[in-house]
């Protein structure tokens, strides 16, 4: 039993403060919550606390639309068979530096991370180790994947494809996810470079941020059913699509679409999982398809010893004095300096860390929700 959760009368209280803005509340609460509803879905005390450290990682490095507010997107999936919390993960292919794993409909939460430790455990003895998976679900966001091949002196790669909300340039028709890639490397005394994007101008979930907040979407972010710019966040829900990085063609679109379609390729066309306007929607009140190409959500992920190439200190030196002379470019008006991937998420983390995690109120009416849903208790 987690330790700020009492057991009272067959239910679990949880007790949050009084909220009227975006309050933060204290991670461990959180993480005892979040850990709570995935025990209650069935999983292993293993898998709820693997699946939870990588849903907060999300809101810890302030990357809000994939934390918390998508535990009930998960348990809704849970609900209509389309995620196993007890999956038999399996390595179905594989050579030295290679594998397919199909995860078993599991949470993309733990089969991602499972197959990321795989591909480690290979480069370890062959250089480097790609593992594609199949078979799975959202897997939270990329950047933890890929991260956790730091600690052993390798590159991390993560991407996976995701629903289709996203028209290739020229097109009206949602074909593509937003289709995110992370890479990872390490540095000696400097922060690891991180770069977590996705290869649209803007994930999905910062729609639905917007949508909770009442705001308009910035140009360039969506389009109409008929290929026209929008500002609305709701745009999506009336046939309208997201649109690649570059927004349009005259901005670079194109190389956009290219980078969806190559995560697309190595991710779900390589493994054999789903892929294009098959993936399966992230909602459960949508359907999959009803014709199938492949096996749920595809992943790739690959780790590359640093070794493998040049002595990893002599690496990690010269990545300090690349992030050192990167950072001391001039900065344009109105900027202190220029940033480096995963500087601005790596200083949130330390400050919710300390301060704890905001979350938006229509968030907090989800997490009353699922608690009500499994016979919690909620005290606000």
């Amino acid at each position: 039993m987690p330790k700020n959760l009492v057991l009272r009368e067959n239910k679990i209280e949880v007790i949050f403060a009084a909220m009227t803005t975006e309050k933060s509340y204290p991670v461990h609460t959180l993480r005892d919550f979040s850990y709570a509803i995935f025990k209650k879905i069935g999983c292993s005390d293993a898998d709820a606390s693997l699946a939870t450290e990588v849903l907060l990682s999300a809101d810890l490095r302030g990357i809000d639309s994939h934390g918390l507010a998508r535990l009930s997107g998960y348990v809704r999936l849970w609900e209509a068979n389309r995620i196993n919390a007890t999956p038999n993960i399996q390595v179905v292919h594989e050579s030295p530096s290679t594998a397919v794993i199909d995860g078993d409909s599991g949470l993309g939460l733990v089969v991602a991370p499972k197959a990321m430790e795989l591909a480690i455990a290979k480069a370890e003895k062959a250089g480097t180790g790609w593992v594609a998976v199949r078979n799975s679900n959202h897997f939270g966001i990329a950047g933890y994947h890929s991260m956790m091949a730091l600690k052993h002196d390798m590159i991390g790669w993560a991407m996976t494809n995701a629903s289709p909300l996203v028209a290739p340039t020229f097109s009206v028709e949602r074909l593509l996810g937003t289709n995110p890639i992370s890479i990872a490397i390490p540095a000696d005394k400097e922060p690891p470079f991180v770069l977590d994007m996705a290869t649209t101008t803007a994930a999905n979930g910062k729609l639905e941020i917007l949508q909770r907040k009442n705001k308009d979407a910035p140009a360039g972010w969506i389009q109409t059913k008929d290929g026209n710019s929008s500002t609305n966040p709701h745009e999506l829900k009336d046939g309208g699509a997201l649109i690649p990085l570059g927004s349009d063609y005259e901005h670079g679109s194109h190389k956009g679409y290219g980078l969806g379609a190559m995560v697309d390729i190595l991710s779900a066309v390589l493994s054999g999982a789903n892929y294009g306007p098959w993936v399966p929607p992230f909602v459960a009140f949508l359907q999959p398809p009803a014709d199938p190409v492949g096996k749920g959500i595809g992943h790739f992920v690959g780790a590359m010893r640093v070794d493998a190439f040049r002595p990893a200190k002599e690496f990690k030196q010269h990545m300090d004095n690349w992030i050192k002379r990167f950072r001391s470019a001039k900065a344009a008006e109105g900027y202190d300096h220029v940033l480096i991937h995963g500087e601005p998420e790596r200083i949130m983390h330390a400050q919710r860390q300390e301060q704890g995690i905001p979350l938006n109120p229509k968030v907090v009416e989800d997490l009353q929700a699922l608690a009500s849903k499994f016979n919690f208790e909620i005290r606000l």
